[in-house]
């Protein structure tokens, strides 16, 4: 098949790298466009995936957004009618699931937050298959249009079939400068940009930086900023800012804890058996209330729930899940495919 990828944002390119890798070693020809936003560009750089880009984020303002995306989709729209591509796939893509209706190529859409509702009624009108992990109940995506068959919930996380082809990469560690005898703490900053975080979970994420800031020398803190803005106001604190995108899995398999204002991060500290915690105020997500209840990840309300200490080797290495069957259900989606359901 000609298997078409979109990447959009940093978790993306860390996503679909190992599924990518299989596809082809199946003889499928991939095809990756990407988005100029965050660090996904360099991420894909450093991995050695080729790509095309097409298009950058449109920024913070609705107005914004909405013109990015027009112009973006009407772009891979004309890439897909010329290609024609047997398959597409992107995991929270606004833009490649109506560009792929368009040219008429079958798109599976994947994601794990359903309360981002402008983007889940858009491809629960384009999309021909949407994946979704098990822990997100049919009636939460009814709303959006989005049912059985066409629906169709995984086991597990994401991060736990994607990261069990990760191989971590030991030299991380040395590349930051890090004190191993030190507690390690990882810290993604929230998506500023995005129109459901806003307010409190920002207010909480910055006063744990400055909290795990005031921790050091005993804490060292690595922070992955999103955004040149972000990384211009972590300048002032005692934390570790990398100059170039790192290998995050690696630099999360090395992590005593994790806090991340997003989802992808805490969720493969979940996988790889990291203490993880989240300061999002929001509305969580079903995927998050699992992983609370089931203690794979903590919720703070001040920075003085975190727990600073060495983690125990006995509380890895993680679970992981044969990446395999989501590829079936990513090309199963194309007529005569096996369709990966069981």
């Amino acid at each position: 098949m000609r298997v078409w990828v979109d990447v959009t944002n940093s978790p993306h390119a860390v996503i679909f790298r190992p599924l990518i890798a299989r596809m082809r070693a199946r003889g499928h020809e991939v095809t990756v466009t990407a988005r100029d936003f965050a660090q996904t560009l360099p991420l894909l750089r450093r991995f050695g995936i080729p790509h095309t880009v097409i298009g950058a984020h449109g920024g913070a303002g609705r107005a914004a957004k909405a013109r990015a995306m027009a112009a973006r989709t009407a772009a891979l729209t004309r890439l897909a009618r010329r290609e024609r591509f047997d398959v597409a796939v992107a995991h929270g893509s606004t833009d490649q699931p109506p560009a792929a209706r368009l040219a008429g190529t079958p798109q599976v859409t994947m994601f794990d937050y359903e309360f981002a509702a402008a983007m889940h009624h858009l491809n629960g009108r384009t999309a021909r298959r949407v994946l979704v992990p098990g822990a997100i109940p049919e009636a939460a995506l009814a709303r959006y249009g989005i049912r059985p068959p066409r629906l169709v919930r995984y086991h597990g996380l994401k991060e736990e079939y994607y990261l069990a082809d990760h191989a971590l990469d030991s030299e991380v560690v040395g590349e930051l400068r890090l004190d191993t005898a030190r507690v390690l703490a990882v810290v993604r900053p929230p998506p500023e940009v995005t129109l459901y975080h806003r307010g409190l979970s920002v207010e909480l994420f910055a006063a744990t930086v400055e909290h795990l800031a005031a921790a050091a020398p005993a804490v060292q803190t690595v922070v992955l900023p999103r955004t040149d803005e972000q990384r211009a106001a972590l300048s002032r604190l005692a934390v570790i800012v990398p100059e170039r995108p790192v290998d995050g899995p690696s630099l999360v398999a090395a992590a005593d804890l994790v806090v991340s204002a997003g989802g992808t991060m805490n969720r493969e500290a979940a996988a790889l058996g990291v203490p993880a915690y989240t300061p999002f105020a929001g509305r969580l997500g079903a995927v998050d209330r699992s992983l609370i209840a089931d203690g794979r990840l903590r919720r703070i309300e001040a920075p003085g729930d975190l727990e600073l200490r060495k983690r125990p080797a006995a509380e890895g290495p993680g679970r992981f899940r044969d990446p395999e069957h989501l590829i079936d259900l990513i090309l199963g989606v194309v007529p005569g495919a096996p369709s990966g359901l069981a």
